[in-house]
């Protein structure tokens, strides 16, 4: 059973939590960047793909806590409802943490497949808290969790990639 681990999960770094901190600082600069019209339907939410990774392969380093605090900058930024992405970012923290094994046991593929319910709670949960505000659902909103879904397997390469040793250079 252990001979077909995937190459990329054979060797890589320690992660410090200061790769973390930058990963989720480049996700939320991502989050802020000025999405206008149609384009603004499609927007994935990067911060909860990047949390959703560290909680999936780094349960320990990130948790609900770390969650909830870039939630609540995520909030102050967006001059949204304070705790709305404070709320859904804690539960898919939680959820993230509790099925790490199972979602890590598959391939990219596949654990696209697993990730996608996570992503459409969490924007469940923005939705609800926009229907309690507004008293109407928004059905636009779920397509931002499709789009989600399909980038986790690039940012799952991308981060794997920057966790990989680097080649030394015996040349002078």
């Amino acid at each position: 059973m252990r001979d077909h681990v995937q190459k990329d999960q054979e060797f890589q770094l320690p992660v410090s939590r200061f790769f973390i901190a930058a990963s989720l600082f480049v996700a939320l600069m991502l989050n802020w960047l000025p999405w206008q019209g149609v384009w603004l339907v499609f927007r994935p939410d990067f911060v909860a793909l990047v949390l959703l990774y560290w909680c999936t392969h780094k349960p320990y380093n990130v948790g609900i806590s770390i969650a909830w605090a870039v939630g609540i900058l995520a909030d102050v930024a967006d001059a949204s409802l304070f705790g709305q992405h404070a709320l859904a970012y804690s539960v898919l923290a939680f959820s993230g943490i509790v099925l790490h094994r199972r979602v890590l046991m598959f391939n990219l593929r596949q654990q696209t497949l697993q990730i996608f319910p996570l992503l459409l709670l969490a924007y469940a949960i923005y939705a609800a808290v926009y229907w309690q505000l507004r008293g109407n659902i928004s059905w636009e909103y779920f397509i931002g969790s499709v789009m989600s879904a399909l980038l986790w397997a690039p940012l799952t390469l991308l981060l794997q990639a920057l966790r990989r040793p680097r080649a030394v250079s015996d040349q002078l």
